[in-house]
Formats: C-alpha cells, structure tokens, sequence
C-alpha cells in the first residue's frame, strides 16, 4: 500500500483571467477571482494570475487580494482610462486590435494555466486559447438580460426594434 506525501498538494490549478479593461468588467471579474481563490486548500491548490495593463494595475495595486492571486502586466497598449470617454468606439477597436499579442507574450513566461477566464468582450481570447490548447471559459459581467439583448440583436433589427423615434416624448412631462 502506498502512502500519500502529505506535503504535496493532490490537485494544483493555474487560472489566467483576462478582463476587459473597463471598472465594470474589471471589479466583477476580480470579485470571481477572490471567490474562486478562496477555495483553495491545502490538497487543492488554486492560484490565479489576472492580467491587467500597467495604468489599471496602478489602480488595482493596493487593493487587498488573496495571496493566491498575482498581477500580470501588459504594457499600456490602449488609451488611458482617463481619456476612452473621448472615443469609446476608438477605445473598443484598439482593445479588439492592440491586447491581444502582449497577453498572448506573457504565457510564454508563465506555466501553462489550466483555464482561461476571459470577459465576453474579448474574442481573441479563444484564438489565444485555441493555438495553446488552452480551454477558455468565457465570462459575462452583465445581466442575463443584456446578454439576450446582444444575443438577439439581429431579431430586433429585423423586426424593425431599433427605429424608436423619442422626438417629443419628453414633452408631456411635468414636475
């Protein structure tokens, strides 16, 4: 009969988790993080690596966080958060564009996770994922119903949803 050395962990498991570079994508995903972290024992042993760029792990850094949860950091390849109210469609093209070969670079100086946690808003996760073989499950900050309403969204286009008209709808409004 063999014995089990109690000094190491029957089970180890690295998560990658990626956010979309927005408050409200980055605190649920962190939220996600620090809940699944702390399910972490002794025998199954959880670390996650959440990657971020430089100007959010600024903001990120002193936040308290479980010790089984590390910052990865790629450079500031996107506009400041500061200044993506300015163009938001720009903001939303350079993320889709720029993010995707810096994350991509990290996991060649890391172990292989066994997961990636990627926001919905970022397809080039899958690709990432696809070319190491990493699986990636995909993460939706949003309600369910957001998510249908993208879901469905040629549904509504064609059934003529979209051609709302709001000129004096504001009218009648008295205070």
């Amino acid at each position: 009969m063999e014995t089990a050395d109690v000094d190491q962990p029957l089970f180890s498991c690295h998560i990658l988790a990626i956010p979309y570079p927005g408050r409200g994508h980055i605190n649920p995903l962190m939220n996600l993080c620090k809940l699944i972290a702390a399910t972490s024992t002794p025998n199954h042993l959880l670390q996650l690596s959440v990657i971020v760029t430089e100007e959010w792990f600024s903001f990120l850094k002193s936040e308290a966080k479980p010790d089984n949860i590390q910052f990865r950091t790629i450079p500031n390849v996107i506009p400041s958060e500061k200044d993506k109210a300015k163009d938001l469609l720009g903001f939303m093209k350079t993320v889709f564009t720029k993010m995707e070969a810096p994350v991509d670079s990290i996991l060649d100086g890391v172990p292989k996770p066994n997961v990636i946690l990627a926001d919905s808003f970022l397809p080039w996760a899958v690709s990432i994922g696809e070319r190491r073989n990493i699986p990636v499950a995909s993460f939706w900050p949003m309600s369910a119903t957001i998510f249908s309403l993208f879901y469905h969204y040629q549904l509504f286009l064609a059934n003529g949803h979209f051609e709302a008209n709001f000129t004096g709808t504001f009218s009648t409004v008295s205070c």
